[in-house]
């Protein structure tokens, strides 16, 4: 039986297509760059990884000791930071509770408030408060404002904390000290009683004194923000001077580390994810 021109013109399609495709396979799979490549993003293969350029370590060893050096200062400076941040904090919580007791005891003095037992229990609490957050304020196990546990190799006994955050090997000249102020000096449970608020005379002089103690922690919780916010800003410029020493890295190496992908994405980030324009 002789095929119609239809059936004829499938069967040569068919067969060309199949020809095609088997022409395909083979120049894809038979030892072509392209089936190779194909070959491996599917089976896949360990990662090389690059050997080490002993030249560009070599030229880039003080500055990346440097850099190292310089970013753990950073680390230093921050945790200096924090540590008179938390000191801030206690002196502001000491502040207030100062002011509480002042309201009570000026309301005692105006009539607004009689005076009883639980009245001076009351402001006796609070007094008590304050050498609770004396005695508590601490930072990785320092003690921050009781000098009772000074003298120690983390601060010494006049409350100072060393913060190595230069180059300098040096103890003495590779950073600074923090000084903190003892409060548990200051002779709150003999010169603060709730049993002082029965008498005129003694009230104003309970009076008197908490004007001056709260005057004093507004004075010390001002400075410990003010070197608080000092320490932030000296721990953001060490971390600046860190990333220029990275960049003088890679600028000095003969042989670049950054793959193809993180060079795009960089590139890509500084066309569209700054605020600032870096290229003009």
């Amino acid at each position: 039986m002789a095929l119609t021109d239809l059936e004829k013109l499938f069967v040569y399609t068919t067969a060309n297509q199949i020809w095609q495709q088997d022409l395909l396979m083979n120049a894809y799979f038979q030892g072509s760059s392209v089936g190779a490549n194909l070959r491996e993003m599917v089976l896949g293969r360990p990662a090389v990884k690059p050997l080490t350029n002993p030249y560009d370590q070599a030229i880039t060893g003080r500055l990346r000791a440097d850099s190292a050096t310089i970013r753990q200062g950073a680390r230093n400076v921050t945790e200096a930071a924090s540590m008179v941040g938390i000191a801030a904090e206690a002196v502001g919580t000491i502040k207030s509770t100062l002011e509480q007791m002042e309201s009570i005891a000026q309301q005692v003095k105006d009539g607004d408030l009689t005076y009883s037992a639980s009245v001076a229990a009351e402001y006796d609490a609070l007094r008590d408060k304050i050498v609770g957050v004396v005695e508590s304020t601490l930072y990785n196990g320092i003690a921050l404002l009781d000098s009772d546990r000074w003298g120690t190799e983390q601060i010494d006994s006049s409350g100072n904390v060393h913060i190595q955050s230069n180059l300098s090997g040096s103890p003495q000249y590779g950073g600074f000290d923090v000084t903190f102020r003892a409060l548990d000096t200051v002779p709150w449970s003999t010169s603060l009683s709730g049993t002082n608020l029965n008498n005129a005379t003694t009230l104003q002089t309970q009076l008197d004194r908490l004007s001056g103690y709260i005057g004093d922690m507004t004075t010390q919780e001002s400075l410990y923000a003010e070197r608080e916010s000092g320490l932030a800003y000296q721990a953001t410029a060490l971390e600046s001077q860190a990333d220029l020493l990275d960049q003088a890295v890679e600028a000095r190496r003969q042989s670049p580390t950054l793959s193809l992908e993180e060079i795009l994405v960089r590139l890509l980030l500084r066309d569209t994810g700054t605020l600032m324009d870096e290229i003009s």
